[in-house]
């Protein structure tokens, strides 16, 4: 029988390797119109850019720096039904540099949304789970409403657009709904402050506190949200082993994208693998959402048929210590065609 609703993973993420030719760049192959684009340089050291659909297109913000919102008119410049287009800005389209993108698609630029204290701008797609919520803070306790329907968002990733602030990461995995990361650093998760209120987040809102991560008053803000679908996203933790032959975590699909934090470490990077660059294991190349390195062989972990495999005994993803993750498929473990995945 079908394992997940999700029918097609590549219908909502996939992974898009391209290289820059410094000038008007159409990169298809996406599969569908992305919503949500974060490129990073795989060859040279530069920073992560990331776009959204609600903010609009040329409006960056970069996961590993603090930086306000930038308008660059030669970023990217458009969403297209099979991709986007890039702009000559060298950050994004170097001439001859090669550049992972990563592409979610959500619902658009948006639409209102009234659920929570503070109306919010959001493009949902309840499918996936995945939705990008846009709205100003007030300051004191709130509610935002996330759009995501009968799912409650698991991971959340906030940016102060208009202001110096680091991101702020909220993850259903840490053990008070207040304790918080930051994406552009390795620091260890933060205790003790208000950042969400006491409470977790619903089917319908989010709730924000006083801190002005994600909820200064009359800053400007964008979260993205995202919801476990069986199958297709898998949020969660692990603990690694400290073992050449490491732990193995079980998502229930063959990871396409994969994201892990040492969260409690404090001197760790962030890591991303996927199933493009380079593509098999385990040679499964590393870029760091935090650092504006170039792309890594570390040789540390195997994407399998139905979760990962840790294989290298270091504190970045196997130490004995916990891990937070978020991972997306290139198959569900069965599939609506009940045709079974295999490993690479």
């Amino acid at each position: 029988m079908a394992y997940t609703t999700v029918n097609k993973s590549t219908d909502y993420f996939n992974t898009k390797l391209y290289t820059g030719n410094g000038s008007a760049n159409a990169i298809t192959g996406v599969g569908f119109q992305p919503d949500w684009t974060w490129i990073k340089s795989r060859d040279y050291s530069d920073s992560h850019s990331v776009y959204d659909a609600v903010r609009g297109v040329t409006k960056r913000i970069r996961p590993n720096h603090t930086n306000a919102e930038q308008t660059l008119a030669n970023s990217l410049t458009a969403f297209g039904s099979d991709g986007f287009t890039v702009g000559s800005d060298g950050q994004d389209n170097s001439n001859g540099n090669t550049y992972a993108s990563w592409n979610w698609k959500a619902n658009g630029a948006g639409s209102s949304n009234t659920n929570g204290s503070i109306t919010s701008t959001v493009s949902a797609n309840t499918t996936s789970g995945f939705s990008i919520v846009k709205y100003t803070g007030t300051g004191s306790n709130a509610t935002v409403g996330h759009g995501l329907g009968s799912a409650s968002p698991k991971m959340i990733l906030f940016k102060n657009t208009n202001s110096i602030r680091n991101w702020g990461v909220y993850h259903g995995s840490l053990s008070d709904p207040d304790n918080y990361l930051a994406l552009n650093t390795t620091g260890a998760e933060t205790t003790g402050y208000n950042f969400s209120n006491d409470t977790r987040p619903t089917n319908s809102l989010f709730s924000v506190g006083n801190m002005t991560g994600n909820n200064g008053s009359s800053q400007e803000y964008i979260a993205y949200c995202f919801a476990e679908k069986t199958g297709y996203s898998k949020i969660g933790k692990y603990t690694g082993n400290g073992n050449a032959d490491g732990t193995f975590v079980y998502t229930g699909f063959k990871p396409a994208w994969l994201m892990v934090f040492a969260y409690q470490a404090g001197n760790e990077n962030w890591i991303i693998v996927d199933n493009k660059r380079d593509g098999f294991n385990v040679e499964n190349e590393q870029l760091f959402p935090n650092t504006s390195g170039a792309e890594e062989s570390n040789d540390e972990v195997d994407l399998l048929s139905n979760g990962f495999k840790l294989r290298r005994n270091n504190t970045r993803m196997n130490g004995s210590i916990p891990y937070i993750y978020m991972a997306f498929a290139e198959a569900p473990l069965v599939g609506s065609n009940n045709v079974p995945c295999t490993a690479r």
